[in-house]
């Protein structure tokens, strides 16, 4: 199957990683007078559509986000990537503690595969170079080889977890291959700290991911709770260990793409 018009003057592939690869909106030529003024000042801002193509040759399986598919072309079936009612207990148990889809459906075989548009930023991650698995915050997940494992992982200690109104389970993805991530922080804006047995502590919900191999616990800034107070801080997130982090330099911005998703 041939496609004509993919990529234009006004779309054009900007990454690509795998069999991924990254469509950008430079521009939007579908506009009315209704709403010419507000695109012209999303250009301006370099707010921009994105979309993920997957260009799938048979040979790796994509699993993805549920509803996150848009078009396909070419010979690929789609399936439930569910083994059983025991794999379904599960799947459905991670999903209600991590808040990802409980069913995230595998297309395998050849053609194109488009993911929905998105105005959040995408992140092409080779989930190998990851000591002990990739730990993704919610809402990160949106695409990712069929070949990583999927697993659901606590935080150390669940109690000063809910009392910090932090979420208790993470989605973890290991082994080898390529994960699509949803971001509302450009990747050029997250600092990256690498911990050789350190400790990390961040005042909020700024981290978007990472290393399995850390311990990460939610605690006091001070070791009384009248220190916490006297302080002006009360619970952080602590990461320890050796491995990676990935955190937001100012806070988590969900609430901005509501609008424009």
């Amino acid at each position: 199957m041939r496609l004509d018009n993919l990529t234009t003057d006004s779309r054009k592939i900007i990454a690509s990683m795998g069999q991924y690869k990254l469509l950008e909106y430079i521009k939007d030529e579908s506009v009315s007078p209704g709403n010419a003024m507000y695109e012209y000042y999303m250009e301006k801002m370099n707010v921009h559509r994105r979309q993920v193509i997957v260009q799938m040759d048979g040979n790796m399986p994509v699993i993805l986000q549920a509803g996150a598919m848009q078009w396909m072309a070419g010979n690929i079936d789609v399936r439930t990537n569910v083994q059983g009612v025991g794999d379904l207990i599960g799947k459905a148990f991670s999903a209600k503690v991590t808040k990802e889809s409980a069913i995230k459906p595998m297309y395998q075989g050849q053609g194109l595969l488009a993911l929905e548009p998105t105005y959040k930023y995408i992140i092409f991650e080779d989930v190998s170079q990851w000591p002990g698995g990739m730990v993704l915050e919610d809402g990160m997940f949106l695409a990712a080889d069929a070949s990583l494992q999927q697993r659901t992982v606590a935080r150390q200690n669940l109690s000063s977890a809910a009392l910090g109104g932090e979420g208790l389970f993470n989605l973890c993805l290991n082994g080898n291959g390529t994960a699509v991530l949803e971001s509302n922080v450009p990747r050029e804006e997250l600092i990256v700290a690498h911990l050789n047995n350190e400790t990390l502590k961040l005042d909020g919900p700024l981290a978007v991911c990472w290393s399995g191999s850390l311990q990460f616990t939610v605690e006091r800034t001070t070791k009384t709770l009248i220190g916490s107070a006297a302080s002006g801080e009360g619970l952080v997130n602590v990461y320890r260990g050796t491995g990676t982090v990935w955190y937001a330099p100012v806070t988590n911005t969900s609430s901005l793409y509501s609008a424009t998703h």
